[in-house]
C-alpha cells in the first residue's frame, strides 16, 4: 500500500462504514425504497464515473424508442437550477446539465428527457405530465436507494473493474463491491477490440460469486462530424474533451492522426478564454491539414457559442461513439422481458 493510501485508509473505513450501514438499513427495510407502477431501469455502477453510462442509456433508448413510449431522467449534473424540469433542445447546460441536453439532442421528440435530483419525485412528474410514457431510463441512480428500480444494470470498465477498486478515498469506488449484488445484470464496458475468449474467463471468474448475467461491451467510434465547417484532408487533430476518461479517444485517434490534446475535468463549464487559448494552441501545433475534434458531450456545452466565441474560424468535429454488446440478442432480451412483464 503507498504512503498515500496508508494515510487514507482511516477515511476509506469510516466512509465505508458510513455507506455500509445506509445500504444494510435500506437491505433490512428499515429505511424505504419506493416502488412505482411505471417500468424503471437503472443505468449506474459502483465508481464515481468514467464506466461509459451514457453510451448504455442512449442504446437503450434506441432500443425502447420504436415499441414503447420511453424518457430517461436525470440529475442534471452540473447545473445550476433546482427541482424538477424537462429538458427541450433549446436548453441550456447551465439550467439541465450536458448529458441530459446531449440526450435530447440526439432523440429529439422521440423521447422525453427530465431531470430531477429527487428520483421518486421526477418519476412522479414524468407520470403526471406524460402519462402515455411506459418506461424510464433511470440515469446514474444506483446509489439512490430511495428509489427501487425494477432493473438494474451495473457497469463496469474491463480494465479497472470494480472488483480491483477500493472505496473512495482510497480508491474510486462510491460503495463496496457488494452492492453488485442489487444489480440484474453486468455488463463489462471499454472492452478491447482483441478481448480473447481466456480474459473473459478470468474476468467472469471474478463476478462469480454475485450470480449475476455478465456481457462484455466495447466502444465503436463513427466517422468524424464537423460542425463549423469540413475541411478536405484531416491528417492533425487537436482533441479538446471535457469527459471523465478521454485516453481511449485519444488512443483511437492516434491510430489514424497526429494527436495532440487540451484536457479538461469532466462536466467542464468553458469559458471563453480557454477556447480563445485552444484555437492559439491550434494555429501554432501543425501546419496544414488540421482539425479540432470534440465529444458530443462537450459539442451541447459549446453549440450556443459557435458564433460567439468564434468557433465558426475553425474547423471543429465531433467524434460520434456508438456502444456495440457481445451476445446483444440475449441482452435485449433479459431487459425487454422486464420490460413485457405485468
Amino acid at each position: 500500500m503507498s504512503i498515500l493510501r496508508c494515510f487514507l485508509f482511516p477515511f476509506t473505513l469510516l466512509y465505508g462504514l458510513i455507506i455500509g450501514i445506509r445500504n444494510a438499513l435500506y437491505d433490512l427495510k428499515i429505511l424505504k425504497s419506493k416502488n412505482h407502477s411505471i417500468k424503471l431501469i437503472n443505468v449506474g455502477n459502483l465508481s464515481m464515473g468514467g464506466t461509459g453510462k451514457s453510451p448504455v442509456t442512449l442504446y437503450l433508448a434506441s432500443l425502447f424508442s420504436e415499441k414503447f413510449n420511453v424518457a430517461i431522467l436525470s440529475r442534471g449534473y452540473g447545473r445550476k437550477t433546482k427541482g424538477y424540469k424537462q429538458v427541450e433542445i433549446n436548453s441550456l447546460t447551465t439550467e439541465v446539465g450536458d448529458e441530459p441536453l446531449m440526450f435530447k439532442s440526439l432523440f429529439a421528440n422521440q423521447i422525453t428527457v427530465a431531470v430531477c435530483e429527487d428520483r421518486n419525485f421526477g418519476v412522479e412528474q414524468i407520470q403526471t405530465n406524460f402519462p402515455k410514457i411506459n418506461v424510464i431510463l433511470l440515469d446514474d441512480a444506483y446509489q439512490h436507494r430511495k428509489i427501487r428500480a425494477g432493473f438494474s444494470i451495473l457497469l463496469t470498465t474491463f480494465e479497472k473493474p470494480f472488483f480491483h477498486d477500493f472505496i473512495m478515498p482510497c480508491g474510486n469506488l462510491r460503495e463496496s463491491s457488494n452492492g453488485a449484488h442489487r444489480s440484474n445484470l453486468i455488463l463489462v464496458t471499454k472492452c478491447p477490440e482483441d478481448l480473447s475468449e481466456n480474459q473473459k474467463s478470468e474476468f467472469r471468474k471474478n463476478l462469480e460469486k454475485y450470480n449475476k448475467p455478465v456481457f462484455f461491451s466495447r466502444i465503436n467510434y463513427g466517422e468524424l462530424v464537423h460542425f463549423t465547417f469540413e475541411i478536405p484532408t484531416i491528417k492533425n487533430v487537436l482533441v479538446v474533451a471535457g469527459i471523465a476518461n478521454p485516453l481511449d479517444m485519444i488512443s483511437k485517434l492516434s491510430e489514424k492522426y497526429y494527436v495532440e490534446s487540451v484536457i479538461f475535468s469532466d462536466h467542464h463549464d468553458f469559458t471563453r478564454d480557454e477556447i480563445t487559448k485552444i484555437h492559439r494552441k491550434f494555429d501554432t501545433f501543425a501546419a496544414v491539414d488540421k482539425a479540432i475534434i470534440t465529444t458530443q458531450k462537450d459539442f451541447v456545452r459549446l453549440k450556443d457559442k459557435v458564433k460567439v466565441w468564434g468557433l465558426v474560424n475553425y474547423p471543429w468535429y465531433i467524434l460520434p461513439i456508438t456502444i456495440e454488446i457481445e451476445n446483444e440478442k440475449e441482452f435485449n432480451k433479459l431487459i425487454i422481458d422486464y420490460v413485457g412483464k405485468n
